[in-house]
């Protein structure tokens, strides 16, 4: 997601929360259920969302893995104290 997120960015995410174009979301791809990606929301698909990164040589989103299903909305981006990243 760089540039909008960098590497120790901290998310508040509101799970279940409704989401619109643009927004930025925690999602699991059906074809990796094992992979919790945050990325941005281009449109609805019939059965999901299609999300994108803003890196746009990063292809690992629905470019790759095809529709994702969202569990909740980015709403706050803080940045923690480095003593407190471990």
């Amino acid at each position: 997601m760089v540039p909008t997120l960098r590497h120790g960015d901290a998310l508040l995410v509101r799970r279940g929360a409704r989401v619109r174009t643009g927004d930025v979301v925690v999602a699991r791809f059906r074809s990796r259920p094992d992979l919790l990606v945050v990325k941005r929301v281009v449109r609805p698909e019939r059965d999901g969302w299609w999300i994108e990164g803003d890196n746009e040589f990063v292809q690992d989103d629905s470019r790759s893995y095809g529709v994702a299903d969202v569990i909740g909305r980015a709403v706050f981006r803080y940045y923690p104290s480095p003593g407190r990243l471990r």
